[in-house]
């Protein structure tokens, strides 16, 4: 099998994984070679607005901020990776943190599922958990904003 052929299976490949995962890019890297491959991912249309009278449901301790308010915050803890965020072990259990929670240099304050995965968002530093920017079950980006921690 030639290099070509082994390079097109290899993106097939990636280009699977990353539909499957539901990522927008993917990359990889070995040797001499270098493979990324990227999709423009089509708007979802907004979800609808509640009825009046309907309790939309949240974790407890959860304050929300619109992203992008706290990116320059030196206790803004953030994505490392592409994924779902979730505020709780299980559904059904308490959050990792609440605002007001003191927490210590590496306990998990919320994990994220990347590629079937479930990946621990540790606390860079000891402090109080001030501000939950991201929703229970909210899709994030690599560098967003997750949790203040001062």
């Amino acid at each position: 099998m030639s290099k070509n052929q082994d390079d097109l299976d290899l993106v097939r490949k990636l280009a699977d994984m990353l539909n499957d995962a539901g990522l927008s890019e993917i990359e990889y890297e070995a040797d001499d070679r270098r493979i990324r491959v990227s999709r423009m991912l089509t708007p979802v249309a907004a979800p609808m607005a509640a009825m009046p009278g309907m309790a939309i449901p949240t974790l407890p301790g959860a304050a929300v901020a619109p992203n992008g308010a706290d990116d320059s915050n030196p206790g803004a803890v953030k994505s490392p990776m592409v994924g779902t965020a979730y505020l709780a072990p299980e559904p059904g259990k308490p959050p990792f943190v609440a605002v007001g929670d003191k927490v210590a240099a590496g306990q998990t304050l919320l994990i994220i599922e990347a590629m079937k995965t479930f990946n621990p968002i540790k606390a860079p530093k000891a402090g109080t958990v001030t501000k939950v920017v991201v929703e229970n079950a909210q899709p994030v980006e690599f560098g967003q904003v997750l949790v203040i921690v001062e």
